[in-house]
């Protein structure tokens, strides 16, 4: 993983928004609660992801050989840029694998939200959840979901996360484009 302590680019958070919502797929590099001082601080870091149309997706299985004729690993590459999302204070987190979850295109009925990879829902299922089991509550609570590759991660906070895109973005180590 790379050093997360490194520089960001100096633009405005709406902008930094903007471009992780323009990315076509991400892929979680990091999650942690850094600051133990800090009682549930979130942070995440995502990597942009393209279809690599360099590299070809090859298997040890001969089985999937006509399956994957032509298939392109969808990874990071040089020039893909790394984002960091940071909550002061999160009241919940959930990180579901991608293909159990909710993440349906169009979402569902019931859910209203905003945004393309980072989603920000004024009605879910998951807030529902939240609002019917806790309480206490001193503000509105707040519901993001960010969709990633392989999980989908669901946040609620009062507060939105601090949304930052990192310096010398592009830099993770390849991966070889077979299956496992």
């Amino acid at each position: 993983m790379g050093d997360m302590s490194e520089n960001t680019l100096e633009i405005p958070e709406s902008e930094a928004i903007g471009q992780l919502n323009s990315a076509r797929y991400v892929d979680l590099r990091e999650i942690s609660e850094p600051n133990k001082r800090v009682f549930n601080s979130l942070r995440i870091v995502v990597e942009e992801a393209i279809v690599n149309e360099a590299a070809a997706v090859v298997s040890d299985r001969p089985e999937l050989a006509n399956l994957l004729a032509g298939a392109h690993p969808i990874e990071s590459v040089e020039g893909c840029k790394r984002f960091r999302l940071s909550w002061k204070h999160y009241l919940a987190y959930l990180v579901t694998e991608e293909l159990v979850g909710s993440n349906a295109p169009n979402g569902y009925a019931d859910e209203i939200y905003t945004g393309k990879i980072l989603r920000v829902y004024t009605r879910s299922h998951f807030l529902d959840h939240i609002m019917r089991d806790t309480g206490g509550h001193v503000q509105e609570v707040l519901h993001y979901k960010l969709i990633c590759l392989n999980h989908l991660i669901d946040v609620v906070s009062y507060f939105p996360p601090k949304v930052e895109v990192l310096a010398g973005s592009g830099g993770f180590p390849k991966r070889d484009g077979r299956l496992q």
